[in-house]
């Protein structure tokens, strides 16, 4: 009798068996198999656990990009250049993009574009050409945080109609702009 072995054909009581599954290989595999499930869900379980107590004391610091502020030597001859050539829609601080916060999110956002004259301090104490606006969310606390870390906070909150804004140097002296938008 010639019986065509496939992959996975073991022996059952003596005969060819056409099963896929190998049932002393199978028995080999099982502690493997148990192993390998029981370490997963205790990783899973772990990382669950310590996620939540670590996620509980840490509060959400950046949730965004604010604008990006930079020198140039003609403010509004580079607006007009980005709007010609690149189609921004600009306004006179420069160009606003809209999104939303998250995929299905009614909540709008902003990110501001702007060009300053190549001779503002507004960038100082830093040396660069460039500043970053990052969107926070709890300013006050966020930068009595800060302050326990360590970071230089350049002046103090100020509010307006369009949120609150502080000024702090990064790790390089960089000024880095922290915003609480009020959408």
């Amino acid at each position: 009798m010639n019986t065509k072995r496939s992959f996975g054909i073991g022996r059952l009581s003596g005969k060819e068996s056409t099963s896929f599954i190998n049932f002393p290989v199978m028995k080999k595999f099982t502690p493997l198999l148990l192993l390998i499930t029981v370490s997963f869900g205790l990783g899973f379980g772990t990382k669950t656990l310590f996620s939540a107590t670590t996620n509980h004391h840490t509060m959400k610091k950046v949730t965004g990009i604010g604008g990006v502020f930079f020198k140039c030597k003609d403010p509004k001859k580079i607006t007009e250049w980005y709007q010609r050539h690149l189609g921004l829609s600009t306004n006179p601080y420069g160009a606003t993009f809209e999104w939303y916060e998250t995929p299905d999110s009614s909540k709008k956002a902003q990110t501001q574009w702007t060009p300053f004259p190549e001779t503002t301090k507004y960038f100082e104490p830093s040396k660069q050409d460039f500043m970053i606006n990052y969107r926070v969310e709890n300013l006050e606390a966020l930068v009595e945080e800060l302050k326990k870390e360590g970071v230089t906070i350049v002046d103090q909150i100020e509010s307006y109609d369009y949120g609150k804004f502080v000024h702090i140097l990064d790790g390089e002296g960089n000024k880095v702009q922290l915003w609480e938008a009020k959408d």
